[in-house]
């Protein structure tokens, strides 16, 4: 109920920029620099949204600023927004790295990532940071946020859903299908774009979807609940379809998600997944 009500609350406050600092190039490198630093599932996806909530936040009040502070009309907001642009664009790996950082500390107090081997990858990809310039960007991650950054990812979606099945007596392979299910929502952060694309498409049962529905279904596009639900679905019916049928009731009743859309979010994941969209 608790994660029910946070992510209705999340949803409810949804800035209109949801969403695009959820790139597969930006998803890919923290993917990839976790594993390098040996980090547990749960950080990455911490720092995927740690980094989307600070970016978007930052954008709009370095463009509240800039035009706060703009008197040139229309040709000097041009140039204001490129400085703002310059500004993010100088910054952003280190505004990654420390995500991850921040992340890492949140999950695993024991293996987090310390302020010298952060500033090791850094100057491997020849940025000149030093430490205090490393532990302002904390900061500026931390004040932009207001210390709001322990925030529930899908991960922790999905291993409730995971739990709550298993307690209503639905008997499934607990640990090839908590493991393929990571690999799934992998799967689905680093495909975002063009699973959503196929599951506006089936929603509105139209190939070519206009502006007004694209910005109607970010909703559908955030929702950690849905996402949750639909990763399950997946892998149960890749590991044991005969207990497909079941687990879809099972979820529907858990989450009030109705089975038509779990089966959109399953069929839109299972089609990129097999390259096809037969039936």
């Amino acid at each position: 109920m608790h994660l029910a009500t946070e992510n209705e609350q999340y949803l409810s406050e949804l800035p209109e920029h949801a969403g695009s600092f959820k790139d597969t190039r930006i998803v890919e490198f923290i993917f990839l620099l976790s594993e390098q630093w040996h980090l547990d599932q749960s950080t990455r996806y911490q720092a995927v949204e740690l980094l989307e909530r600070f970016m978007i936040k930052q954008v709009e009040q370095m463009w509240e600023t800039s035009r706060g502070s703009d008197k040139g009309g229309a040709q000097g907001q041009g140039s204001s927004w490129s400085s703002v642009r310059d500004q993010i664009v100088n910054t952003f790996v280190l505004r990654l790295v420390s995500c991850v950082q921040l992340a890492s500390k949140l999950s695993l107090h024991y293996c987090r990532v310390t302020s010298d081997t952060a500033l090791k990858f850094l100057q491997s990809l020849k940025y000149s940071y030093s430490k205090q310039e490393l532990l302002e960007s904390e900061l500026a991650v931390l004040n932009t946020l207001h210390f709001h950054i322990n925030v529930s990812t899908p991960l922790a979606y999905l291993e409730l859903l995971l739990e709550v099945l298993g307690h209503n007596g639905c008997l499934l392979p607990a640990k090839p299908l908590h493991q393929l299910c990571v690999q799934l929502l992998d799967f689905c952060y680093l495909t975002r774009e063009t699973i959503y694309d196929t599951l506006l498409k089936i929603t509105i049962e139209n190939s070519t979807p206009s502006k007004l529905q694209e910005a109607k279904f970010l909703t559908v596009k955030e929702d950690f609940m849905l996402l949750a639900v639909g990763i399950v679905s997946t892998g149960v019916f890749i590991l044991s379809p005969r207990r497909w049928e079941q687990v879809v009731e099972h979820l529907n009743c858990i989450t009030g998600i109705t089975p038509q859309s779990i089966l959109e979010f399953s069929y839109a994941v299972l089609s990129h997944i097999l390259g096809s969209t037969a039936p």
